[in-house]
């Protein structure tokens, strides 16, 4: 229970920060939900914004709460973007992917101004690496990358749904988890997943957090790269 506090927090006080006439990228997961509502909140008190949903999921919320979405092609440049995280480091690096919105995730990050993280704290760690670290590969490939993995050192396990099938995310394509243990370089490692071919995208997300909102008991942090 305290966890779901944290998470409200944190994504209220994300919500707080979008400013009227913005273009807004919306996250996905369990933390970007409230901040989703939030803003569904401030839209029917009068806040004049637009989203963009990172998956077909948040579209559906954003929608239920009033929210009036855009697209990229309407408008590819984002003012802020509010999204999740399933790890942050203290230079706020991630490891995003978690709920299979990764690749459109990391589109709506890569054009904002400022992407804003928010976390609860189970979600702060030291090293990146605990949590596996999800890859986006078309299935035409997925037997080569996983090989290509397996030689960095990493476990690889195809994501799968409750009836034994394949994940596959809003894009078509599978999710490799894969388990590193602690990441040394991310950003080495970010660059030879992104040279692989067969890799659609993966969930690490240098550079690219600006903000940290952390809720940490009856508290929000603010942490910064």
């Amino acid at each position: 229970m305290a966890n779901e506090q944290e998470k409200e927090a944190a994504g209220r006080a994300a919500a707080k920060l979008v400013r009227d006439g913005e273009v807004v990228g919306l996250g996905t997961g369990s933390t970007a939900y409230f901040a989703v509502v939030a803003l569904g909140e401030r839209v029917k008190a009068g806040l004049k914004m637009v989203g963009i949903p990172t998956s077909v999921q948040t579209g559906e919320l954003a929608r239920a709460v009033g929210i009036r979405l855009t697209t990229l092609d309407e408008h590819p440049e984002i003012d802020i973007t509010i999204d999740g995280a399933d790890e942050v480091d203290p230079k706020l690096n991630l490891i995003k992917g978690g709920g299979g919105a990764l690749l459109r995730e990391k589109v709506i990050a890569t054009a904002s101004k400022k992407m804003v993280v928010v976390a609860d704290s189970g979600k702060i760690v030291s090293v990146l690496g605990k949590f596996p670290l999800p890859v986006e590969v078309i299935s035409f490939a997925r037997t080569v990358v996983e090989k290509k993995i397996v030689s960095l050192g990493a476990s690889p396990k195809l994501r799968t749904q409750p009836d034994g099938s394949a994940y596959i995310t809003d894009n078509g394509n599978q999710i490799l988890d894969c388990s590193f243990g602690k990441i040394a370089d991310p950003a080495a490692l970010a660059l030879t997943l992104s040279n692989t071919p067969g890799i659609v995208e993966h969930g690490l997300f240098i550079g690219l957090a600006k903000l940290a909102l952390v809720g940490r008991g009856d508290r929000v942090e603010e942490l910064r790269p």
